[in-house]
């Protein structure tokens, strides 16, 4: 009674045999497959992202006293000091700010904040 109730709802799977000079599934398809989604996951997403952390290394190392800089949260200001891990960011008149140099995102050209 169950089989039949069953067999109404879901039909029972048959094995069909395998057809005469049927070939085996092409392995070195599935393995070109696999370095092709490789190759593409590289050049899409490890390259571009390893490039933009090497600029971010190079633009960090070459912070200077008196550069202006973005920060990562948007707060802009000059340098007024630099020590290994951070610097001291001048954001008004006697207003300073202590950031790790991982903080900056971006230098601006001198004289921007002036003009703001």
């Amino acid at each position: 009674m169950v089989n039949e109730i069953l067999n109404f709802f879901i039909s029972p799977a048959m094995a069909a045999a395998p057809a005469a000079g049927a070939q085996p599934a092409n392995e070195w398809g599935s393995i070109a497959l696999l370095v092709g989604f490789v190759v593409i996951f590289y050049f899409l997403l490890l390259r571009p992202q390893s490039k933009r952390a090497k600029e971010h290394r190079q633009l960090v190392s070459n912070l200077a006293k008196g550069d202006e800089v973005i920060t990562s949260g948007g707060i802009l200001g000059k340098i007024s000091k630099i020590t290994d891990d951070f610097i001291v960011v001048a954001i008004a008149d006697n207003v300073e700010i202590t950031l790790q140099k991982q903080a900056v995102s971006a230098v601006i050209p001198k004289g921007t904040l002036k003009s703001l």
